[in-house]
C-alpha cells in the first residue's frame, strides 16, 4: 500500500543553520527559526538559540550576498550585519551588539544610493573592506574602514568590481581585482600614500585591441606570502580545473606554479580557494562531482609546494554533501562550518583539537518522513550531441513509497548560468526535488555546459551563447538519453528553473514545445533587451561582455530571447516572481504573462510581494513548493 504523501511542512521543519562563526565560547549563525532568516547565537556545545535581531528584521540568503552576510568583531563586542529590504539587495552595513539589539546604520552618508558588500575583514584590528556599487551609475567604489573609529578611506574606483583580494598584515598594501567576465581577471596594487591603484597583473580591457581574445586566468584568493614579497593565488593558467601559483611582487610578470601534494579524493571537479589560516597553514577546498572536500595544507616556499593533510571535509559524517560555509577562528585554532547533503539538512559543526575532530552542535531533522523515503539521487551523467560530457543526477521516488510504473519526469535547470546544482539541502532546489520525488516524480538535474565545477573551458562555453549549445544539451538529454531509461515516462515531462534556469525553461517551451507537458518559470528573463535595460547600472558592463551588447548585438539578443518564439508554447505554464527582485524585475515576468494571456495561453502567475530573487520566508516557501508540485500533479498525473 502506497503511503500518503507527506506535506511540504515536514521537509521545511528542518530549519537552516548556516554561516556559523566562532566568537569566544559562542557560535553566531544565521537561521530561519522564526520563519525568515535572522542572526542568532548559541553556546559552544549547543544551547537554546538566542535571537540577536528584532523579529521584524529580515536577512537575505547569504548565497546571494557578495562577501560576508555578517561578521562578529569580539573586540568591539559587535556584529556587522549587511541588511536589505525584503530581497531588494540594496545592502547597507549596520552594527548590532553581540548580545543582540536594534541594528544601527554606519557610514550612512558615504553609502547613500549604494549597494554595499562586506568584501573582507581583519577582526583583530577591527578593519573592514567594503565595495559600494552605485545605484545611479556603473561605478564600484572600494573602501578601507576602521570600524572602531568609524572612518573610511576610498582605495579604488572602477566599472569592473575592484574587490579586495588579499591585504598585508599592516594594511598598507592590498590587491584589488577587476573582473570583466567569469575568470577574466586583472589585478591592481593599492599602496597606502601612493594615490591611485596601479596595474599589477593582467591586461586591462582598455589596453586590448578590438576583437583581441585574452585567455581567462581564473585568478582569485590572493594571499601575501614570503614577508610580503610574493602573492599566492588560485588560477587556471596552468590547469583548466584550477591550481595554485605565485607572483613576485617586485616583478609580477610571470606566474610560477605551486605544486599540490596529498590529494585523497577522486572524481571530476575543480579546485576551490586556498584560504590562509596562520603562518604557512592554509585551508584548501575542492568541488568534486558537486561534493565538498576541504583539507588543511602547509605551504613550503622553498619547493613551492602545498602539502595537504588528511581531509577535514569529504569523509565520514562530512561526506557526499556541500559546505555551505566554513570559517577559521585563529584565537582557538578551530573551524565553524555548516554542512548538508541531498537527504540531510544543514547542521553546524566545529572542527577541533589536534586530531581535527568534528563536533556537531545542531540536530535539525525532517519530521514525519522516514529517511528511507528521501532520494539520494544517482549519477546520470551523459555524453551530449557533440561528445561533451554532461554531469547530471537523477532523483527517483524510493521503492518504499510504492509508486508503480514509469515515472513522469521533472527536468530541473539550475540558475547562473555559471552555477551548479549540488546535493545541498541549504539551497531552494533540494527540498523541491525531494518533495517532487515524494509525490511520485522522477527529477533529472543536469549541469550542462556553462556550469561551474568542471573547469574554466566548460564554464566559459555559455558566454555570449545563452540559448545556444546549452539549449542543445537539454534537448539531447530529452530526445536521446532519458527515453532510453525504462523507469521514466518522457511523454509526461515538465521543465522548471530559476533565474537563468527560468530563461532556459522559456526557451525550451518556445523552441521545443513537443517535449513538454507543463512548465514552471521562476523569475527568468523573458526579453534579453528589456532584461539588459532593467538590471542595476553596475551590472550592465558585465552583461554587455557575457551576454551581448543591447545596441551592437540587438538582433542576436532578439533571436536568443524567449519572447521571440514564446507563442509556440503548447503546455500550461506557471510563472513565479518576487516583487522586490533587482536581478529580474517583476515587470519582466508580468510582460511575459500579459503577452501569453493575450494569445489565449494557459498561464498562472504567482507573485510574492515581500520576496526578491528567491523565496525565503516560511509561509511563502510552503505556498511556492505546493504551487509547483500541485501544478505538475495536475498536468502530469503521477
Amino acid at each position: 500500500m502506497k503511503p500518503s504523501s507527506p506535506r511540504i511542512e515536514s521537509l521545511l521543519s528542518a530549519r537552516l543553520f548556516i554561516a556559523p562563526q566562532l566568537v569566544g565560547s559562542r557560535i553566531l549563525f544565521e537561521s530561519n527559526l522564526s520563519g525568515h532568516i535572522s542572526l542568532y547565537a548559541m553556546d559552544h556545545g549547543g544551547s537554546v538559540p538566542e535571537p540577536l535581531l528584532p523579529p521584524d528584521v529580515v536577512l537575505h540568503n547569504p548565497t546571494l550576498i557578495p562577501g560576508y552576510p555578517y561578521y562578529g568583531f569580539p573586540k568591539l563586542k559587535k556584529a556587522l550585519v549587511m541588511l536589505d529590504q525584503h530581497g531588494d539587495e540594496n545592502y547597507l552595513p549596520m552594527f548590532v551588539p553581540l548580545e543582540g539589539g536594534v541594528p544601527e546604520p554606519i557610514f550612512t552618508d558615504l553609502f547613500q544610493d549604494h549597494r554595499v558588500s562586506l568584501n573582507d575583514v581583519d577582526e583583530e584590528r577591527n578593519i573592514a573592506y567594503f565595495v559600494a556599487e552605485s545605484r545611479k551609475e556603473p561605478i564600484y567604489r572600494t573602501y578601507h574602514a576602521d570600524l572602531r573609529r568609524l572612518t573610511a578611506e576610498k582605495i579604488g574606483e572602477t566599472r569592473w568590481g575592484g574587490f579586495v583580494d588579499g591585504f598585508t598584515d599592516d594594511h598598507r598594501k592590498a590587491i584589488l581585482s577587476d573582473g570583466y567576465s567569469a575568470g577574466d581577471t586583472v589585478l591592481y596594487l593599492w599602496e597606502k600614500g601612493a594615490g591611485k591603484r596601479r596595474l599589477f597583473y593582467g591586461k586591462p580591457l582598455e589596453d586590448r585591441t578590438p576583437g583581441e581574445v585574452v585567455a581567462p586566468n581564473g585568478i582569485f584568493g590572493c594571499t601575501w606570502v614570503a614577508n610580503d614579497r610574493a602573492i599566492l593565488f588560485h588560477t587556471t593558467i596552468f590547469e583548466d580545473t584550477g591550481g595554485l601559483a605565485m607572483l613576485d611582487v617586485a616583478d609580477p610578470t610571470t606566474p610560477i606554479p605551486v605544486k599540490i601534494t596529498g590529494v585523497k579524493h577522486k572524481g571530476v571537479g575543480e579546485l576551490g580557494a586556498a584560504q590562509h589560516l596562520k603562518g604557512n597553514r592554509f585551508g584548501v577546498s575542492y568541488n568534486i562531482d558537486g561534493c565538498s572536500w576541504f583539507y588543511e595544507g602547509t605551504l613550503d616556499l622553498k619547493t613551492r609546494t602545498m602539502r595537504l593533510g588528511r581531509p577535514i571535509v569529504g569523509r565520514g559524517e562530512l561526506a557526499n554533501g556541500v559546505l555551505e560555509s566554513i570559517r577559521f577562528d585563529k584565537a582557538t585554532d578551530r573551524y565553524a562550518l555548516s554542512f548538508s547533503t541531498a537527504t540531510t539538512p544543514t547542521q553546524i559543526f566545529t572542527i577541533e583539537g589536534r586530531d581535527r575532530k568534528a563536533v556537531q552542535h545542531s540536530r535539525e531533522k525532517v519530521l514525519g518522513i522516514p529517511p528511507t523515503w528521501l532520494s539520494p539521487g544517482e549519477d546520470a551523467s551523459y555524453t551530449s550531441f557533440d561528445g561533451t560530457r554532461v554531469s547530471a543526477r537523477l532523483y527517483l521516488p524510493p521503492k518504499e513509497l510504492g509508486f508503480q510504473g514509469r515515472r513522469p519526469l521533472v527536468y530541473y535547470v539550475h540558475g547562473g548560468p555559471q552555477g551548479q546544482e549540488r546535493p545541498d539541502f541549504a539551497w531552494f532546489s533540494m527540498p523541491l526535488i525531494q518533495f517532487l520525488a515524494l509525490n511520485g516524480f522522477a527529477v533529472f538535474v543536469p549541469n550542462v555546459r556553462g556550469s561551474t565545477g568542471y573547469g574554466m573551458a566548460y564554464m566559459k562555453q555559455v558566454d555570449r551563447d545563452w540559448g545556444g549549445q546549452d539549449r542543445l544539451d537539454h534537448v539531447h538529454a530529452m530526445t536521446k538519453v532519458l527515453p532510453e531509461d525504462p523507469r521514466l515516462d518522457v511523454g509526461r515531462a515538465a521543465v522548471v528553473g530559476r533565474s537563468y534556469g527560468g530563461y532556459m525553461t522559456l526557451i525550451q517551451v518556445g523552441q521545443h514545445p513537443a517535449l513538454w507537458a507543463a512548465a514552471c518559470d521562476m523569475f527568468g528573463p523573458y526579453d534579453l533587451l528589456t532584461f539588459s535595460e532593467r538590471i542595476p547600472p553596475t551590472w550592465k558592463p558585465y552583461f554587455v561582455i557575457a551576454l551581448g551588447d543591447p545596441v551592437k548585438d540587438r538582433e542576436f539578443l532578439l533571436e536568443r530571447s524567449p519572447r521571440t518564439k514564446i507563442e509556440a508554447l503548447a503546455c500550461p505554464l506557471l510563472v513565479i516572481q518576487g516583487k522586490n527582485d533587482p536581478r529580474v524585475v517583476e515587470q519582466e515576468s508580468r510582460d511575459l504573462v500579459e503577452h501569453l494571456r493575450r494569445k489565449g495561453k494557459d498561464v498562472e502567475y504567482l507573485m510574492f510581494e515581500d520576496e526578491g530573487h528567491d523565496v525565503l520566508t516560511f509561509e511563502n516557501r510552503v505556498k511556492c513548493y505546493n504551487a509547483i508540485t500541485d501544478f505538475f500533479k495536475k498536468h502530469l498525473k503521477p
